[in-house]
């Protein structure tokens, strides 16, 4: 049986760790711009096209292209300079979004696609990499608040960001979200560009080409493949993504423009739909954390209740009885799905070691965003092909028990009691 992991407070780790204190003011920041990006754009195509494969398609290129880079990033993260690879990610990002300002009528469309694309590329080696880096400065105590922190405030600025975002964007326009987008990369950029941190390759064979990349990239395959308990983990998030995260995002941009609209082309109604879930998201994690801590054990059975919680949530919005029923679902779904997300990156950032870490969740990363692409597609397309959107989120909760099913199937035969009685059987 493993030690149990001593515990450590949110306010302590903020206050006594600068390193972790400026990550996370970065991440703040950044987060600010991000959710002011996806209103603008998702208000601004919805605007210019009116179609809902148009939203899909948006939401596909922001899932597909940090997909095509993963090999390369998760190989970056392991090799290069973590603090670098996140400085130079925020000021590409800064730059990209200041040509969103050019999109101006429907013959630009074009432009808005591949910029998300761009976006999303860079964004493909930024998010592994700072998953990468947080074990690098923080203790082993301190793991499991910094995790909780890092993936609550991405919740409480999905809260923040789109409702200020949308507030924006319904009372300003969508080109000052985007201007104050490109300005939150700057800003994220210099609070990273001030931690200390001590560059240790994690990956020390040279590579002298695409060729090696790749090479070294399915080495880290291999390691999942050995590890059947962690690519388990791994699927989690696939999971969530393709079949409640990216769909419900293209469901309520719909229904912001169609059923419950709210301020200018429905700007304000997204944000308050997006900040209900992001506020769900940010509770889950932190209330059910109290009750199992940071061990093993304890967080792979919480994922099951909180799949299940988030399925009553996605019941409780299909029927579309109205916006504060619609909203209180959406509250619980964010709820179970946050703690489900939450908790797979903390078992994997345990359990992980370091000279693949940057490969793990460059994969998760992949994965996540491969299967995101046609789901944000399918969801347009059930969109532009069925007149009662609350048919698409039925479906949606009958297919999300399948994770469920499982999951809670794969911890019961790989549980401490169950791993003792197959060893002592051979």
């Amino acid at each position: 049986m493993s030690e149990a992991i001593p515990a450590v407070g949110y306010a302590d780790l903020v206050r006594d760790n600068s390193n972790f204190r400026k990550l996370w003011f970065g991440q703040i920041i950044s987060l600010l711009g991000d959710w002011f990006n996806l209103i603008a754009s998702a208000t601004l195509i919805e605007t210019l096209t009116g179609a809902g494969v148009a939203v899909g398609g948006l939401l596909a290129i922001r899932a597909l292209a940090p997909f095509l880079v993963a090999p390369f990033a998760g190989v970056v993260a392991d090799r290069y300079n973590r603090k670098w690879i996140l400085i130079w990610s925020d000021i590409l990002r800064g730059l990209i979004m200041l040509g969103f300002l050019f999109v101006r009528d429907e013959r630009d469309v074009w432009l808005l696609f591949g910029l998300t694309a761009l976006q999303f590329a860079v964004s493909g080696f930024f998010y592994p990499t700072r998953n990468a880096i947080l074990p690098d400065i923080v203790k082993p105590e301190e793991l499991g608040a910094a995790n909780a922190i890092s993936s609550v405030t991405w919740s409480v600025m999905l809260a923040f960001g789109t409702a200020v975002g949308g507030f924006v964007a319904g009372w300003f326009g969508v080109y000052i979200a985007f201007a104050i987008d490109a300005l939150t990369f700057l800003l994220s950029a210099f609070f990273v560009w001030q931690i200390q941190y001590e560059f240790a390759p994690a990956l020390m064979e040279k590579a002298k080409g695409i060729g090696d990349a790749i090479r070294q990239y399915i080495d880290g395959l291999r390691y999942l493949r050995r590890n059947p308990d962690t690519f388990a983990v791994v699927l989690h998030k696939t999971a969530i993504a393709s079949l409640m995260f990216t769909p419900i995002q293209v469901v309520i941009i719909a229904l912001s423009t169609r059923v419950f609209v709210i301020g200018q082309n429905g700007g304000t109604g997204l944000g308050i739909m997006l900040a209900t879930i992001g506020i769900g998201s940010g509770m889950g994690p932190i209330v059910v954390r109290w009750f199992t801590g940071d061990e093993k054990e304890p967080l792979r059975k919480a994922i099951a209740v909180t799949y299940l919680i988030a399925i009553i949530g996605l019941a409780i919005t299909a029927p579309l009885t109205g916006f504060v029923f619609f909203l209180i679902g959406s509250f619980i779904r964010g709820f179970g799905s946050g703690t489900v997300w939450v908790f797979s990156t903390q078992l994997l950032l345990q359990t992980v070691p370091n000279n693949v870490r940057g490969r793990v969740f460059a994969t998760e990363f992949a994965l996540f965003t491969l299967v995101s692409a046609p789901s944000a597609l399918a969801a347009g397309w059930a969109l532009d092909y069925f007149s009662n959107i609350s048919t698409i989120l039925w479906a949606m909760t009958g297919l999300t028990t399948i994770p469920l099913l499982l999951w809670t199937v794969w911890i019961i035969g790989h549980s401490p009691s169950a791993t003792a009685v197959a060893s002592a059987a051979e």
